[in-house]
């Protein structure tokens, strides 16, 4: 693993994502109560034993170059290291990632210029996994792949949303096929019972990329040069590249979401909420590496907690919360009812332990919250009630918006006290 390097691509805009991502790019939107997503992909290369890591970044950068420069330190005795490689301008370069492939394109001089590298591992910076990325590596080296794409079984129903391919016996990539639409298609590329039986899916599944690849350095350094108007590896790079590479398919069977909307974000969160959550922050020989904090531990009264997450340094006064993520320096006031939904708390210089003060930071008295996010530094004043009881599934307003029928207050926005939204 010594000889891997890992690329985490975080340049995206996150439109889907706004307002949560209107002052922070994707990568460092808060998840889980105390991570970042970009946590997720770091964590993962360094327990397979990779340790050099590039962070690709472009919109909205600021609060994640800062949150790995706190995270990720190396001692002097280590080669490892968590690397930004932001967007900029230079002789050779002008202009912004186009996309993922451009965005490794503009900076193959420090993925691939170091002859000792052997592999490329490519990752996306949001989404929520644990994986064995040394097996997958391992799988990778020995078929010999010039490309290796980690993939996933999915319904008919969700296929047309990813890059579906079809294996030959040996587990080749025969044919990729980037968000297919027509019925016909996706009919050539649904496996047939057997094949679904083989892999413990169910009929009618269809394989999707993952967007996780490894690259041999060399490989990946010729399909990038050879074309530069290719700017995508699932529209473009791909699918030229199993026409004369060896391009082969690692299957993945456990957990993994792509947070690329508000409603998928909101119910991720909410999955690490139930007694056996599909994805295991819990796991000692796994943990997620994220900002050491230092924080006082959770303190709580005459509180009624139901199937909830409650992080460090939160104070929680004569509430009810159920069903629901209460994120790292929470204030919740008395008589208040939290229920499915997400709050990410405040920022150090934001807090506060008084919870009686007038329009504290956080969650004031007697408020009502149901399927909402209430995104870092936010104030919902006393007697609020945030419940969306019209149902309404888009919509805009001061301090706050509705995004798929969940309500999101905006990072640092002030709710007057009596709001009923």
């Amino acid at each position: 693993m010594k000889n891997v390097i890992t690329a985490i691509l975080g340049g995206g805009q996150g439109s889907r994502l706004w307002p949560l991502t209107q002052y922070r790019a994707k990568p460092a939107v808060p998840v889980a109560g105390t991570f970042r997503l970009i946590d997720i992909p770091i964590s993962n290369s360094l327990h397979a034993g990779i340790d050099r890591i590039y962070v690709m970044t472009q919109f909205n950068s600021t609060s994640l170059h800062r949150h790995i420069a706190q995270a990720f330190r190396f001692d002097n005795f280590s080669r490892g290291f968590v690397n930004i490689l932001a967007a900029a301008q230079n002789l050779d370069q002008r202009g912004w990632y186009q996309g993922t492939a451009d965005a490794v394109r503009q900076n193959l001089d420090r993925l691939a210029g170091d002859p000792g590298t052997r592999d490329i591992m490519i990752l996306s910076g949001d989404q929520l996994y644990l994986m064995d990325l040394r097996a997958f590596v391992e799988h990778h080296r020995d078929r010999d792949a010039d490309l290796t794409i980690a993939v996933k079984p999915v319904s008919r129903s969700e296929a047309r949303g990813f890059g579906i391919m079809r294996l030959d016996q040996e587990g080749r990539i025969v044919e990729f096929v980037e968000k297919p639409q027509e019925d016909a298609v996706l009919d050539r590329l649904t496996l047939d019972d057997d094949a679904a039986r083989q892999i413990g899916a169910e009929p009618g599944t269809l394989l999707a990329s993952m967007g996780i690849y490894t690259f041999k350095r060399n490989v990946l350094r010729e399909v990038l040069e050879l074309d530069a108007s290719q700017t995508d590896f699932g529209k473009e790079i791909i699918p030229t590249a199993i026409a004369d590479r060896r391009v082969f398919a690692f299957l993945y069977d456990g957990y993994w979401r792509d947070i690329g909307t508000v409603p998928a974000f909101h119910e991720a969160n909410l999955e690490l909420t139930t007694e056996d959550p599909p994805l295991d922050l819990y796991n000692p020989d796994f943990p997620i590496y994220t900002h050491a904090r230092f924080l006082p531990g959770l303190k709580i009264s005459r509180c009624e907690i139901e199937r909830s997450v409650l992080c460090e340094g939160s104070v929680v006064y004569g509430s009810a919360i159920r069903h629901s993520v209460i994120g790292i320096r929470s204030l919740i006031g008395a008589g208040s009812i939290i229920e499915e939904s997400i709050i990410m708390g405040t920022s150090p210089e934001q807090r506060s332990d008084d919870v009686h003060r007038p329009g504290p930071i956080g969650i004031g008295r007697d408020c009502h919250i149901r399927k909402a996010i209430i995104d870092r530094g936010a104030r919902v004043g006393d007697g609020s009630r945030l419940l969306n009881t019209q149902g309404v599934q888009e919509a805009d307003g001061d301090g706050y918006c509705i995004r798929g029928g969940i309500i999101v207050v905006r990072s640092h926005a002030s709710i007057p006290p009596g709001t009923i939204i």
